[in-house]
């Protein structure tokens, strides 16, 4: 026994090395640069795009007062644009998980869209959208993006460039009002559906579809466009309160049922607020979610070679105290960049499609409150920038990493 000691020690030395070791390849692989943010005063709700050319976008809304206005900046040369307004109001409903977005078609037009309340309800709001054909300079007067003009809740928006026109998916609540003002979510007496629109640059909108009739009425949705064409993932929710991830795909003109992407069997009687994110390249995607089974929370990632008709075993990403809020960015067909939340750390890692991963970096310290939102990540040129509400200076924060 005594000779064995020595070299089960050794052993145990060596795997802590070569543990150390990859841990410092990773970090000596990435490297975290600060930026100056172009939001200089109170803000929040941080969006990032990124454009076919490489452009990248950041919007947040500033608060003033009763006023919030939507905002945005442009990267150029390494340094951000001075501020451009999109548009501003009193009646806004301005929500730390439910935030604008904007995308850029990588010519000269933009979209954006905000939520704006209906009536006194709390939950009653609808999405508008407004255009720019000309890289922002001027805006188009804002219009409802659903046609139902129920007093309810609208939200949770994806949009992304499709073709000559913008791709847009919703949460909507036109099954879902009560006949009096919706105070919380659990006003809901209907069901929450998902639904997406065509709409041109000048945000006319084309067709419209209803995905799924039954949802989970507060997480985010995320769409992408695959070679094949659009897809949707979204938090769904079954008759017994089974809430996981399904996908739903436009092929050749018809959308396919929903599809579990994984059965992580997680019943939860109320919404986690916890929506998934998909990026893609041609017809691979990567998908990145929440879930928590038996109060096992978890951030998962699953790859897909077929535009998501079929998904790999997910991987698991996080270092054990995920509270979720994930992003993610394909930096090629295989390896895939996400981020998510443990406690208060924003982290980040890279996972391959071969359901290898690294070691995850901490990017920032940020809070766990609601006031802290959701942290943004977009890949740009050999960077990806990330973006996070600083909770306790009430602004956003900007930074990269350098890809090598």
């Amino acid at each position: 026994m005594r000779k064995l000691l020595p070299i089960i020690l050794l052993t145990t030395l060596l795997t802590s090395c070569a543990s150390e070791a990859d841990k410092k390849k990773t970090e000596d692989s990435l490297q975290l640069e600060k930026m100056q943010s172009p939001a200089d005063s109170a803000s929040a709700e941080p969006y990032l795009f990124t454009d076919k050319n490489g452009v990248a976008y950041l919007s947040w809304i500033a608060k003033e007062a009763e006023k919030s206005t939507l905002k945005y900046s442009v990267l150029k040369g390494g340094t951000w644009s001075e501020p451009s307004i999109i548009a501003s109001g009193i009646d806004w409903f301005v929500n730390w998980a439910d935030y604008p977005l904007l995308a850029a078609d990588g010519n000269s037009s933009l979209i954006s869209h905000f939520l704006e309340k209906s009536e006194k309800g709390t939950y009653n709001y609808d999405v508008k959208i407004t255009t720019s054909s000309d890289q922002g300079k001027s805006w188009s007067q804002p219009v409802v993006i659903h046609d139902d003009k129920k007093k309810a809740e609208h939200g949770f928006v994806s949009i992304v460039p499709y073709g000559e026109n913008y791709f847009i998916s919703w949460l909507d609540g036109r099954n879902a009002t009560t006949a009096a003002p919706q105070e919380h979510h659990s006003g809901h007496q209907g069901t929450m559906t998902i639904r997406a629109a065509i709409v041109d640059k000048s945000g006319k909108k084309l067709n419209e579809w209803e995905l799924d009739s039954r949802v989970c009425d507060c997480c985010q949705t995320s769409a992408a466009i695959t070679a094949t064409g659009p897809v949707v993932v979204y938090r769904d929710r079954s008759d017994n309160e089974i809430r996981d991830m399904s996908i739903v795909r436009l092929v050749n003109g018809q959308w396919t049922a929903p599809n579990t992407i994984f059965a992580d069997n997680w019943k939860i009687e109320g919404c986690p607020v916890n929506g998934p994110r998909i990026a893609a390249i041609g017809n691979n995607l990567a998908v990145a979610w929440f879930t928590s089974p038996e109060k096992n929370a978890q951030v998962k990632v699953a790859f897909s070679k077929d535009g998501g008709a079929t998904f790999s075993t997910p991987v698991k990403i996080d270092d054990g105290q995920a509270i979720g809020r994930v992003d993610i960015e394909l930096l090629d067909e295989k390896t895939a960049m996400v981020s998510w939340m443990e406690g208060a750390a924003i982290k980040a890692a890279k996972v391959y499609s071969d359901g290898k991963k690294d070691s995850s970096l901490i990017i920032a310290s940020s809070s766990e409150s609601r006031s802290s939102g959701f942290p943004q990540m977009t890949k740009w040129d050999n960077k990806v920038i990330f973006a996070w509400t600083d909770d306790k200076e009430k602004k956003i924060k900007v930074g990269t990493l350098i890809l090598k």
